[in-house]
């Protein structure tokens, strides 16, 4: 079976268990999963029942489907990703954007959590991405290109959809809740930056660096899917502050600035 006819597989599945209609599908990155919690009617599959899709071994990462509603909205939230850090391929990676092409949901937000490579930046800073810059030294379009997904040289240059962008920063105002601005930097990992490298992407005009959100950006936009990016800057990359980095402040940070960023997607999708 060719990749295409997995995701159909997938999609078929979910659809019988009642993931249609959603307006929009919402990537929940490292520690960020407090949103899933608040869907009322809620209804949830593990990934690992899930024709096909790859299940996530990650510290913060619950690893399932959730569907329901936000302020009225039928919205799906992914509990957790994959990385490429973790050794899967990119077709992996990328699987779950592709399935919500098949189901037809127009919309994906994707989440992370980043370091700030921006000064101005404070640790728990929420990021609007403006845009991204790939360094992670492979492009999932590489290989043949199946016309059923999007075309062969997909168009980049409004990865991160104004529109969209507009009613988050709407969102926060309405919630009160401080938002950045900034161009992510994705990397391979799974190591942490180096101080000299983060010196590079700052001269790069990156402001934030991470290890997920670009492979998914991409195929979403290859397949014509909205695509709008926060980043939860839960810690400050190597050399900016006098202290070595590790996961678990990633994570504390980010259930510290849980309800901010709850308010603010609830708002975003709320407006969509």
């Amino acid at each position: 079976m060719s990749l295409f006819d997995h995701a159909v597989e997938a999609a078929e599945f979910l659809r019988g268990r009642g993931f249609v209609g959603a307006e929009a599908a919402v990537v929940l990155g490292s520690g960020l999963g407090t949103f899933a919690d608040g869907l009322s009617d809620a209804f949830a599959v593990p990934y690992a029942d899930i024709p096909h899709w790859p299940a996530s071994g990650i510290i913060g990462h619950a690893g399932r489907l959730v569907g329901g509603r936000v302020r009225g909205r039928r919205v799906m939230a992914l509990s957790g990703r994959v990385h490429l850090y973790e050794g899967h391929p990119m077709t992996s990676v990328t699987f779950a954007m592709r399935v919500l092409g098949r189901l037809g949901v127009p919309v994906v937000i994707l989440t992370n959590a980043a370091g700030g490579i921006n000064t101005r930046f404070g640790q728990g800073a929420l990021m609007l991405i403006d845009d991204h810059i790939n360094l992670m030294g492979t492009n999932p379009l590489i290989g043949l290109n199946d016309e059923r997904f999007g075309p062969r040289f997909p168009d980049m240059s409004e990865v991160y959809s104004s529109r969209l962008r507009s009613m988050v920063r709407d969102a926060a105002a309405a919630a009160g809740v401080a938002l950045e601005h900034g161009v992510y930097l994705g990397v391979h990992g799974p190591s942490f930056e180096t101080p000299a490298e983060i010196r590079a992407f700052r001269a790069w005009g990156a402001d934030a660096v991470g290890m997920s959100t670009v492979p998914e950006a991409i195929v979403a936009r290859h397949m014509g899917l909205e695509v709008l990016g926060i980043s939860c800057i839960t810690n400050m990359a190597a050399g900016v502050l006098p202290q070595t980095l590790n996961h678990e402040e990633v994570m504390e940070t980010a259930r510290r600035v849980g309800a901010a960023f709850v308010s603010l997607l609830e708002g975003t999708v709320e407006r969509l």
